[in-house]
């Protein structure tokens, strides 16, 4: 059985099995929602989408020619929650491996953000760094989280099928998904 097709690749259902166990058997076990549950099931498509965009990472890595030497720390990239929650939960999770701050840095490399925007937020926000060039190191930063969250939706939409069963989390076309507005 497959979850999904990343780049025409199948994701065998048991690789998702493998990621949830080896998840319920750590020290995270007691947290986690009752296998065959609505928010189990959920569970399941959040390791799936980790899975493919694992893939996906992968195989742009290659690709590129990309090794993981002279990657930054993951804390160089996330720093903070907020920065983890503004990349998202499967970008953030990600970022946890080397290579993939590689592709990040080789996919952001050109993002930077103008002297007007840095002026702009300085005076918004007067008191929030010392100097200007703390303001353009802060909004670069957000900036190439964010470009990095929008290449890499856009490769994952490119490149993988989804089983049903194993959609999005946040699909509303799933009987799951929980977000109403």
């Amino acid at each position: 059985m497959t979850a999904a097709i990343v780049g025409g690749v199948p994701v065998p259902v048991h690789d998702v099995d493998a990621r949830e166990a080896r998840l319920r058997s750590s020290r995270l076990a007691s947290a986690l929602p009752r296998p065959g549950t609505s928010e189990g099931r959920q569970l399941r498509r959040w390791l799936t989408q980790l899975l493919v965009t694992e893939r996906v990472v992968a195989a742009e890595a290659d690709a590129r020619g990309l090794g993981a030497d002279g990657a930054p720390t993951e804390d160089d990239l996330l720093p903070d929650m907020t920065a983890r929650l503004e990349i998202g939960s499967v970008a953030a999770a990600i970022l946890g491996d080397a290579l993939a701050r590689a592709l990040f840095v080789r996919v952001t490399e050109s993002v930077d953000v103008t002297d007007e925007a840095v002026a702009a937020y300085d005076a918004r926000n007067p008191s929030r760094f010392p100097d200007t060039a703390h303001v353009a190191e802060h909004l670069r930063a957000v900036a190439r989280r964010r470009a990095f969250r929008l290449w890499l939706d856009a490769r994952c939409a490119e490149l993988v099928e989804l089983a049903p069963g194993y959609e999005h989390p946040g699909d509303p076309r799933q009987p799951d998904n929980t977000h109403r507005h």
